[in-house]
């Protein structure tokens, strides 16, 4: 799809980059000759990712939690030693279901810091510097498909979420004068070890998702890094503000009130209804 060398020479931080759409976002970088920085909060499985990508490209690991400013502040200015970024990926997260009466204000404050204060932290502290040295810079958050509308049983995330689209947005028009773009990714459901399972945690549920998709299947890692590498590149660059969905139709999908027909009819229902439509 892409030339390989279509992001040579860009230096790219990602948050969360040690598993699942991270992990997969840095391979892809690597193969288009990025440099890459991944970090987390988990040391051994960022060291374990990077030694399973350096045959790919240059890979750092970075052991660092978003939610503290002063530990994004530190690892961004080691980055900065080497030469500044060209590009940040918001991507580390935290989602669960669970009836949100049950949480505790320690859950909301978990996915609000992951998500949320996290991709305020670490895009003001690259932002600062790109504008203090007028250097062009890019940042690109993953969002989620239920940010404009909300969703039941995932509060924490769609609030934080919501949050993250209205930064891109804002400091698209803010910064977007002074060489820094800003967009963001919505996937819908992509099976990731770990936090997909955490989130359907029974077949039948998954089944459950499959049938409200007009594809009828789920995204793949690799859709998405590709979608990520246009976005993050040169040949992207009027691109700035957007939120691109990227579900396979399952948003519009759920917002049409009849759309669920097509499956839910059969034949003979569709055979019934035909005097109905001619009158």
């Amino acid at each position: 799809m892409f030339r390989t060398d279509l992001l040579r020479n860009k230096r790219i931080l990602i948050t969360g980059g040690g598993t699942g759409l991270g992990k997969a976002m840095a391979h892809r970088f690597l193969q288009l000759g990025a440099t890459v920085y991944i970090c987390g909060r988990r040391e051994e499985v960022l060291e374990k990712t990077a030694t399973e990508l350096s045959a790919q490209g240059p890979i750092h690991a970075l052991r660092c939690d978003v939610r503290h400013l002063d530990q994004v502040e530190s690892m961004v200015d080691a980055i900065w030693q080497a030469g500044p970024l060209d590009v940040l990926v918001n991507n580390a997260a935290g989602n669960f279901i669970a009836r949100t009466e049950e949480l505790s204000p320690r859950a909301f404050d978990s996915v609000i810091g992951i998500v949320l204060l996290g991709t305020l932290h670490a895009t003001m502290s690259c932002g600062r510097r790109w504008l203090k040295s007028s250097y062009p810079g890019t940042v690109l958050s993953i969002s989620a498909t239920y940010a404009p509308v909300g969703s039941a049983y995932v509060v924490p995330s769609a609030i934080s979420k919501a949050g993250v689209e209205a930064l891109t947005r804002s400091l698209a028009v803010e910064w977007g004068n002074r060489g820094i773009r800003m967009n963001a990714i919505a996937p819908g459901p992509i099976p990731t070890q770990g936090a997909f399972s955490r989130l359907l945690p029974r077949p039948e549920l998954e089944v459950l998702a499959l049938d409200r998709n007009p594809m009828h299947r789920f995204g793949t890692k690799e859709e998405l890094a590709n979608l990520a590498a246009f976005l993050i590149s040169d040949g992207s660059s009027y691109i700035n503000g957007e939120v691109i969905r990227m579900d396979g139709g399952e948003f519009l999908q759920g917002a049409g009130e009849f759309s669920n027909l097509g499956r839910a009819l059969s034949e003979r229902d569709w055979q019934a209804l035909k005097p109905a439509k001619k009158s």
